[in-house]
């Protein structure tokens, strides 16, 4: 393994020349990962961080802590990290975290923890997973590395410090949990949990991204969209699951495009979404999937339960329409007003271009009009209630002394896929992933795992998320 380490920067050169689209242009002269340094969890941490966190230990952060340019914060598997007094993690280098499904690691507020309820109807003002209990992880433009793996990060979201906004090179205020913005980097979250957040839980300005077979829960306060990716953005969101987030899942953006910077590009599949949208105060905003302003993209494969709006193809400013391709993608409707946005309508910001396809469950034919348009209002009380994904353990409908936006967390809910479920089956397997980052087991994706014959982030032959109760 130190073998390994000595021989990165060969062992990056090949993985990068395997993947067509990486960016050749990322500099490999200098060693990611220095030689091991063990941290001592004797005392907080505070100040400038570089080394490995070692299995099995807790440790304390008490203020900021700076991972600084050509340094590498490594966290093995097993490692428990407390913040306190509003503390960040501030990465001008590399952060690796490498839980595993036996041992993962945590990043979160043991005082924010203890106090955790996930049960339904939970008052958002009140519950701790919107406190924004500390920043986050902030990544500066001279982060070539974030690596996420089995790896929890909670109740992030505190507004910035003037003081550390100067270390990203962001304004005081800013409320993300998570924010990469390296065009050249690589951001990589697989098998992880994020749960909470104010704003945008996790913030992309640009990079190269995988985000694969992750849980998202209590997403956003008043709103903000979870995986929001913004101009120069390239990669692949695929087999997660929303729950309860403020906005959209997943958005495109080509906003803020740095001059030379690719198209925001995202490819997403088999991704699940149950009850989002409902804590976006703004009108007409998304729920689940929405392009918007020059992205382009393919969604296939998606499973939207309850949320405010369908998938979100924005006209007004325009998304690249004639590079978005999407379809098989399934809504449930336990609501008259979340049928009727099954595709949404163009009241305020909520859409217009979201075209029916044949693959869509329901099958569209079934509710609306013959004269139908894009973006038109329509009676979907057809619909209702109806091809239930019958998921191991979530009540369809709804309790009636459960609202659509009381449920915000996964709690005790499976949503595995029983059998004879309608979503079975229902897959599209001839899309592509965008393969922007290299598969590697520890500096890059594990696994990319390809679109998946069943409809949703989980799969009826075991594969897909692996998050379930």
């Amino acid at each position: 393994m130190q073998r390994i380490k000595n021989l990165l920067p060969a062992i990056l050169l090949i993985a990068f020349a395997g993947c067509k689209k990486w960016d050749e242009s990322l500099s490999l002269a200098t060693p990611v990962v220095k030689a091991a340094q063990p941290i001592s969890d004797a005392a907080p941490l505070c100040g400038p961080i570089k080394g490995t966190m070692l299995t099995g230990k807790t440790y304390t952060i008490s203020c900021d802590v700076i991972v600084n340019p050509g340094d590498t914060l490594m966290i093995q598997p097993g490692v428990h990290i407390n913040v306190t007094h509003k503390a960040g993690i501030f990465v001008q280098g590399s952060l690796i975290s490498l839980g595993t499904k036996a041992n993962p690691n945590w990043i979160t507020v043991d005082s924010l923890a203890a106090l955790k309820n996930d049960a339904p109807n939970q008052n958002p003002t009140t519950d701790p997973a919107f406190s924004g209990g500390w920043p986050g992880i902030y990544c500066a433009s001279t982060c070539p590395m974030l690596i996420l793996k089995w790896t929890h990060v909670e109740f992030g979201g505190s507004a910035l410090s003037i003081a550390q906004g100067a270390l990203v090179n962001q304004s005081s205020g800013t409320a993300f949990s998570i924010l990469f913005q390296n065009p050249k980097g690589i951001f990589v979250m697989e098998d992880s949990w994020l749960y909470g957040g104010v704003d945008d839980p996790i913030r992309i300005s640009n990079g190269k991204i995988c985000f694969m077979r992750s849980t998202f829960e209590k997403a956003g306060l008043k709103g903000g969209d979870c995986l929001n990716c913004k101009g120069g953005t390239v990669g692949d969101m695929a087999y997660n699951l929303f729950v309860g987030v403020a906005t959209n899942g997943q958005k495109a953006s080509n906003k803020g495009l740095p001059v030379g910077a690719q198209q925001t590009n995202i490819n997403m599949w088999n991704n699940t979404f149950i009850s989002c949208g409902y804590r976006q105060i703004q009108t007409g905003r998304g729920a689940d999937i929405d392009f918007e302003e020059g992205a382009r993209g393919m969604a296939y494969n998606n499973l939207m339960v309850n949320c405010k709006f369908g998938i979100r193809i924005v006209n007004n400013p325009a998304a690249d329409t004639v590079n978005i391709r999407y379809g098989n993608n399934y809504s449930y409707a336990d609501s008259l007003s979340v049928a009727n946005q099954i595709y949404p309508t163009n009241a305020g910001l909520s859409g217009g271009w979201t075209a029916p396809q044949a693959t869509d469950i329901p099958d569209y034919h079934s509710f609306l009009p013959a004269n139908y348009q894009y973006g038109d209002t329509y009676d979907g009380s057809s619909v209702v209630g109806k091809n239930n994904p019958l998921f191991y353990n979530f009540p369809l409908p709804v309790p009636n002394n459960v609202p659509l936006r009381g449920i915000q967390a996964v709690g005790k809910y499976d949503f595995r896929l029983q059998a004879g479920s309608p979503a079975i089956g229902k897959g599209y397997l001839e899309m592509s992933p965008l393969a922007t980052v290299p598969v590697d087991p520890i500096y890059g994706i594990t696994e990319i795992t390809k679109p998946g014959i069943d409809i949703g982030a989980f799969q009826s032959n075991g594969t897909g998320n692996q998050h379930y109760n």
